[in-house]
């Protein structure tokens, strides 16, 4: 990665760092924001792993990918210890995994809530979605309006935590 590459990175991550900490100071506690996770702490603890790629808004195909992973969850019996399943979202793949869309640049689009009542049922299996800190600094997307589930989680970027996944043993699939 060039340096200028690099200092954008990091201007990212600390501009996200810091909408966070204005998140925190007008919502009076960091609570409902979704648990960070560094890069190092990403882990492969199933016996089989997938992480599935979501860099795209259509929720067509958003609910498409649910249906996938349903079945392949399915397929070990929903066993959260024999398949592990990862959603890595950014680019418009965030707006799925937002508390509302007001001030960003889907703000005229509706979402059908069954998608999240349907991602919530993964959820409960263990299937997990990490959104790109990136992202939400790129397009001035306030972090606290991710929503505040437990499944949720931020990561450093998006693509760089789809390939370190791919690195420790997940498999990489993708809708479309």
């Amino acid at each position: 990665m060039s340096e200028i590459d690099r200092r954008h990175v990091v201007g990212a991550l600390l501009t996200g760092g810091a909408a966070i900490g204005a998140a925190v100071v007008a919502h009076g506690s960091a609570q409902a924001a979704p648990v960070e996770l560094a890069m190092k702490d990403l882990k492969k603890e199933a016996d089989s792993a997938c992480v599935y790629h979501c860099d795209f808004g259509d929720s067509a195909r958003f609910s498409q990918q649910l249906r996938n992973i349903s079945n392949h969850m399915a397929i070990y019996n929903l066993d959260p210890q024999a398949m592990k399943i990862v959603i890595v979202a950014h680019a418009a793949g965030i707006k799925f995994f937002l508390a509302d869309l007001a001030g960003t640049p889907w703000e005229e689009e509706q979402i059908d809530p069954e998608l999240e009542k349907r991602m919530k049922a993964l959820a409960q299996y263990g299937v997990e979605v990490y959104l790109c800190r990136v992202t939400f600094a790129n397009l001035k997307i306030d972090p606290a309006k991710a929503r505040s589930d437990s499944y949720i989680k931020f990561v450093p970027s998006g693509i760089a935590t789809a390939a370190a996944l791919q690195g420790k043993g997940f498999a990489y699939l993708k809708v479309g």
